[in-house]
């Protein structure tokens, strides 16, 4: 029989424990990585209808129409716009993150995009091109925020056990935006000539509804103790989180990992400090590979250019927009199902994996084109096929653990700054592969995926070989893996040993409390005798 109840205990506790962390996440990400999803993706369906705009305004102002290439270099400033923006927004995370906190920086990340609606919705009205571009700019800022705080505020918040999966969640987000916002973009609904502009300021609803919800969550606990000494609004976020479970070994856990890290009075270090300790270069050195491998996979140019894709790949123009809903469908499909494995599989496998498999696809994808050139049947349906498969690929991995991989390497200190490092090589590289693609498919054609398909096979080997398991494991383990490939390297000059005899799991949970009897010679020195002096010294002699 007290099996039965601990059994029983056991299977009803996790349901009690992730309520209120369950309705955080959605709270928090609705108006989070979802706007990053859904911005990327509104933008596709009206690009006709803001290329003539862009063409009657520059009439009305100077008498003149633009020529074809003319129209497509402002095209492509109103998109690269949103990546500049999310380049600034990441730059300002981490300030934000550390000043601000984790949630309410996410609650004031929303002033970004409510401006950015105003003036998209605007825009037409005011016949201004630039409204457009400086709408696109801070919804930008907006997204590379949330890029980035948000993982924070889920890892920080979660319990080990679903660390992983609470943090893949934001994918699961991103993906859920991109589909919603491919499903809101067709004719039938928003992507209509007179609607555009509706269509892009709709972004502000999911904003509204964070806004309404978000507060009434606590703040991430290992914010509230670790940056800013609060035990006892800690302790009240973790049983609003854990459902009354007990809590204490993960306060030890905060703890130890605050010892470690120089203890209360450690200074938050900067991307400068990142750089400049080689303890911390292997962690760097993932973590900046892996953000920039995400963007360079060539993932996200399907969506910034999905017509062209399938338009090239055979497609009817009539059919182009139904197609393209089915890769957000895809990348959503595959992000919950991941999100389901995460924890069993690991970080790791899915990561290489998902490149590996990635690489595949785009070699069956250059494939297919080269074929379809050669008008052998089927080679558009198979093209299709593998731009569906491809993007499967990545969000059953990629997507997602990239993301995880800095809250996770990373201590409380040096989290905010190694966000800042991740999320300005993911915006930076997106910009340039979103400059650079239309330029690969006009001189490379059925070629145009070799490039993305060498990034993969790059990727995958170099996660495989390098990235430690993350899945379960504590910072302080997570770290010393790291610390045993740096010493493989050769004696390089590491940090500071960890405290562990001063401070290890299990011994103690007096918060309050530390004996200061291992210090007190330090505060009290005895003077050294001579006698004590002369036998020192009469040790040493031959």
């Amino acid at each position: 029989m007290n099996v039965r109840e601990d059994d029983d205990t056991e299977t009803d506790r996790p349901a009690g424990n992730s309520r209120a962390l369950t309705l955080a996440v959605c709270s928090a990400a609705i108006g989070g990585t979802f706007q990053y999803g859904y911005n990327l993706s509104i933008i596709n369906a009206p690009t006709n209808h803001i290329q003539r705009f862009i063409n009657d305004t520059y009439w009305e102002r100077w008498g003149t129409g633009l020529d074809t290439s003319q129209v497509t270099l402002l095209w492509t400033v109103i998109v690269s716009a949103f990546s500049l923006g999310g380049l600034t927004g990441a730059l300002l995370a981490g300030p934000m993150a550390v000043r601000c906190g984790r949630k309410n920086s996410l609650l004031l990340n929303n002033s970004f995009l409510f401006l950015g609606a105003v003036l998209a919705l605007t825009s037409r009205a005011a016949r201004s091109v630039e409204m457009i571009i400086f709408a696109r700019l801070l919804v930008g800022i907006n997204a590379g925020v949330s890029m980035n705080i948000q993982p924070m505020y889920f890892v920080e918040s979660a319990p080990k056990h679903l660390r992983g999966a609470v943090a893949f969640s934001s994918a699961v987000f991103t993906a859920f935006g991109i589909f919603l916002g491919q499903v809101v973009g067709l004719t039938e609904l928003l992507g209509t000539e007179p609607l555009w502009p509706y269509l892009l300021a709709s972004n502000a609803l999911p904003g509204l509804l964070q806004l309404l919800t978000l507060p009434w969550f606590p703040e991430s606990p290992r914010y509230l103790l670790m940056d800013r000494g609060n035990k006892e609004a800690c302790a009240r976020a973790l049983g609003r989180f854990r459902g009354g479970a007990d809590f204490s070994l993960e306060m030890e856990e905060m703890l130890q990992e605050q010892a470690d890290a120089g203890g209360a009075t450690a200074k938050i270090q900067t991307p400068w400090d990142l750089f400049s300790n080689r303890s911390l270069h292997p962690q760097l050195r993932t973590v900046m590979a892996a953000s920039s491998a995400m963007m360079l996979c060539g993932n996200d140019s399907i969506y910034f250019y999905a017509s062209y894709i399938f338009l090239a790949a055979g497609i009817p123009v009539e059919k182009v927009q139904y197609v393209s809903i089915g890769t957000g469908a895809c990348e959503f499909t595959a992000a919950v199902v991941c999100n389901l494995l995460i924890e069993r599989v690991g970080r790791r496998m899915l990561l290489s994996g998902g490149y590996a498999l990635m690489a595949v696809w785009a070699l069956v994808f250059t494939l297919a084109l080269t074929l379809q050139g050669y008008s052998v049947p089927g080679m558009p349906y198979l093209s299709m096929a593998c731009v569906f498969c491809y993007i499967l690929s990545f969000g059953m991995g990629p997507a997602g653990v990239t993301g995880i991989l800095p809250a996770e390497i990373f201590d409380q200190t040096a989290r905010p700054a190694a966000y800042m490092v991740a999320g300005s090589l993911m915006w930076i590289n997106l910009l340039i592969v979103g400059m650079a693609f239309p330029f690969l498919v006009s001189y490379l054609n059925a070629l145009c995926f070799i490039p993305f398909c060498c990034v993969c096979v790059t990727a995958s080997l170099f996660v495989g070989l390098t990235l430690p398991e993350t899945k379960g494991r504590t910072l302080a383990e997570i770290t010393a893996e790291f610390d045993r490939s740096l010493l493989k390297k050769g004696p390089e000059k590491q940090g500071p040993e960890p405290m562990k005899e001063q401070y290890q799991l299990g011994k103690a949970l007096s918060l309050t409390t530390i004996d200061p009897e291992p210090l007190s010679h330090l505060l009290d020195p005895e003077p050294l005798s001579l006698t004590a002096l002369d036998q020192s010294l009469s040790l040493s002699q031959p």
